[in-house]
């Protein structure tokens, strides 16, 4: 059934609605778009089937949380770049509060008792979710041999191997795109049908958005480099979640492999198993799961704080991760949004999307692995070899508490297709269970 556009909000409306929508976008990407669906096409009609399909399909070939980009966009086509802004931050502000007020929380409850064998059970069901996510996104995005074997060569990369995430999603990209041009059915795709494209966008208007954006995007890494120098903590925040905001495509769960890897091994400012407590907060609140990225950054500065009090530089660190991390996504929306007819058939930029997506499901089973040994057992054994190390348990010390938790999660979700955040709290009552037996 279409449905077609019939009635314009104004600016008054848009707020209220993109308000509603940000404070009840729970479920992930898949739960936020069917929202906005609901919401502004099929109730609303502020916007057409077909144009919120295109835009949808224009959002998924940038990095970073496409339902954000969707919002953002919407707002944008309704309202100019003031609607732009309030549907993109109302989106994302009431999650970030909430996974602030919980970083904080975490942060001076984490030694409690209960509170800490709440999120034995969090850590658990969070490897549920992440097979949740591989199952899906494998169902969907693996339809041919060659799909497949980009999912298996990213998996065999990232975990053993240990490539960079970048260079892994990157190459993967390139390959899509040459692939895209000469072999399109090996990526699934057939031919577009000539059409008559819209006019051309002022390549001068585009331009000068990027340049007017990227000095919004620095002028907080300015001030911080000014202030403390490349030494602190907060630059080394700003510098890594601004590299990571523009190879973010595959969602959330592609970007936790990055930074486990870079946030975990290299700069040492969580554990593992916070790791995954982060992505369990961030899997109960509203906004872009991609908001774990806030937890993670929170925690750099509340563990490094110097000139500044722990408290401080853990809110200082969490506001400049949100910053770098989302005003890219305005930046693509209001420079690229006037070309989006003229993308609709841009076979090659799909097939090298097509292709990051098929390596995404190799990055997502590499995180599930990572996850899996440092959540289950008590003691993992870094094993040396010719290029690095591999991360090998010991497997007398599983911990079959965390491990019959995650089972009955799995089953739960995969089985019963239980909503996420009942099984995370179902999850974190069994996990105070085992304290109290």
């Amino acid at each position: 059934m279409t449905h077609p556009a019939t009635s314009r909000p104004n600016l008054a409306e848009l707020v209220r609605v993109s308000a509603m929508i940000g404070c009840l976008s729970f479920g992930g990407p898949a739960g936020q778009i069917a929202l906005m669906h609901t919401e502004l096409v099929e109730k609303r009609r502020w916007i057409d089937e077909e144009a919120f399909l295109h835009a949808l399909n224009f959002c998924n070939l940038l990095p970073g949380p496409e339902a954000q980009q969707l919002a953002t966009y919407i707002g944008w086509r309704l309202h100019g770049w003031r609607g732009g802004l309030v549907s993109g931050l109302l989106f994302v502000v009431p999650g970030a509060l909430v996974i602030l007020a919980l970083s904080i929380l975490y942060a001076f409850a984490a030694q409690i008792g209960w509170f800490a064998a709440l999120f034995v059970g969090i850590k658990a069901a969070v490897l549920a979710i992440v097979a949740q996510a591989l199952v899906r996104l494998a169902g969907r995005a693996l339809t041919t041999g060659f799909k497949r074997a980009i999912a298996i060569a990213a998996f065999v990369a990232l975990a053993l191997l240990q490539l960079p995430f970048p260079a892994v999603v990157l190459t993967a990209g390139a390959l899509g795109i040459v692939v895209a041009g000469t072999r399109p059915e090996w990526l699934g795709q057939v031919a577009a049908q000539p059409r008559t494209l819209p006019d051309r966008p002022r390549l001068v208007t585009t331009a000068r958005t990027l340049a007017i954006g990227a000095v919004l995007w620095a002028a907080p890494m300015a001030a911080v480099l000014a202030m403390l120098g490349p030494d602190h903590v907060l630059w080394r925040v700003g510098v890594f979640f601004s590299k990571l905001a523009v190879v973010t495509f595959g969602g959330a769960y592609a970007v936790l492999a990055y930074m486990a890897q870079e946030g975990v091994q290299t700069y040492h400012w969580l554990q593992p198993g916070e790791m995954a407590d982060g992505l369990g907060l961030a899997e109960t609140t509203p906004g872009p799961l991609i908001l774990v990225t806030q937890f993670v950054g929170f925690f750099a500065g509340f563990r490094a704080p110097a000139p500044f009090e722990p408290l401080v530089a853990g809110v200082a660190a969490a506001a400049l991760t949100t910053w770098v991390t989302f005003v890219p996504c305005f930046i693509w929306i209001f420079a690229f949004a006037p070309w989006i007819d003229r993308l609709r058939d841009a076979t090659r930029l799909s097939g090298g999307m097509a292709a990051i997506t098929a390596a995404v499901v190799g990055v997502i089973a590499s995180l599930g692995l990572w996850f899996a040994i440092h959540v289950l057992f008590a003691r993992v054994i870094a094993v040396p070899v010719g290029w690095g190390r591999i991360d090998l348990p010991d497997l007398a010390t599983l911990d079959w508490r965390v491990a019959a938790i995650a089972i009955m999660a799995a089953i739960l979700l995969l089985r019963y297709s239980i909503a996420v955040w009942k099984v995370l709290l179902l999850a974190a009552l069994a996990g105070l269970g085992t304290m109290l037996a």
